[in-house]
């Protein structure tokens, strides 16, 4: 069935942000976000509550924020000066990491997401200088008059692109894995990554209750495909990988955890090495053998 929650993918980040929320009320929170239960609301708890295997997605989404927190320090000590959050949903970064006074953070979403977001906060002050800008990312006009005034405000920019990519067509994807390409202050750009074999898992687990706002993106060979667009992977971090080192299993029923185990005991290396790889998120920069099959500028 449908989930009529959902009517778009907009929608999704009330769910997310509640997550959220749900991890900074554990005792052992790998990261803490007092606003995200203000920005979920009981529309966030109610998406949450009407999905299928919900201990599955809240460790997602918990690695995923630790990750893609750790990849900004990361490119803030090596000097990035601004973050260029495309798609930026509920997200609160601005507000609950220990930021730089002199970052520019900008953050662009659809015009209702942004006048919901500003509402909400209204009260409270970010720890960097903010800016929001209201964009449809698949307008193209729209979109690259963004990327272009960004690039000019950046000396060395960050784009982070979280929980965005997977929506897009690859069509989409393509056409905003080139306009970055093509600025010449863009540094960094995070990035969703999801095995061929977790789509498939998604798809028969949750996708009837995505219809409205569905996995596009899946092309053959995800790392290729940005490849040929004039980015490489800098970095790739594993959910698994980086929940083994903080020890952060997911918290799966006793029977789940039973029949887990029970698999393991004859599941292939290769297989394991497959599931150990299900999806992460990749620090690409820019490779410098595709410097010149690029404009300077987007066009």
């Amino acid at each position: 069935m449908s989930n009529t929650l959902i009517g778009d993918v907009s929608d999704t980040a009330y769910w997310i942000a509640h997550l959220r929320s749900v991890e900074t009320q554990r005792p052992d929170a790998l990261f803490r976000d007092p606003l995200a239960g203000l920005l979920a609301g009981e529309r966030g708890k109610d998406i949450a509550n009407s999905m299928p295997h919900p201990y599955a997605t809240r460790w997602a989404i918990v690695m995923r924020t630790y990750i893609i927190d750790a990849f900004i320090r990361q490119a803030i000590r090596e000097g990035a000066d601004a973050v260029l959050n495309l798609g930026a949903g509920l997200d609160t970064r601005p507000y609950r990491m220990d930021l730089p006074a002199s970052l520019m953070w900008i953050e662009a979403d659809y015009p209702h997401v942004i006048e919901y977001k500003q509402k909400r906060l209204s009260g409270e002050k970010p720890g960097c200088h903010l800016m929001r800008t209201k964009c449809d990312l698949a307008d193209d006009t729209a979109r690259r008059l963004l990327l272009a005034d960004a690039n000019a405000r950046a000396k060395k920019l960050l784009v982070v692109t979280e929980g965005v990519v997977p929506y897009l067509s690859t069509e989409e994807v393509s056409s905003l894995a080139v306009d970055l390409r093509k600025l010449d202050h863009v540094r960094y750009w995070l990035v969703d990554y999801f095995s061929p074999e977790l789509l498939k898992l998604r798809q028969r687990r949750i996708g009837n209750r995505m219809q409205n706002a569905p996995f596009k993106f899946a092309p053959s060979d995800w790392f290729d495909f940005f490849k040929e667009r004039g980015w490489r992977p800098r970095e790739t971090r594993y959910l698994a990988d980086e929940a083994h080192r903080l020890g952060r299993r997911m918290d799966l029923p006793v029977l789940a955890i039973l029949v887990t185990k029970a698999r393991q005991m004859f599941m292939s290396k290769a297989r394991r090495e497959k599931l150990r790889k299900f999806a992460g998120y990749i620090m690409f920069e820019p490779d410098v053998l595709t410097d010149g099959m690029f404009d300077a500028k987007p066009g």
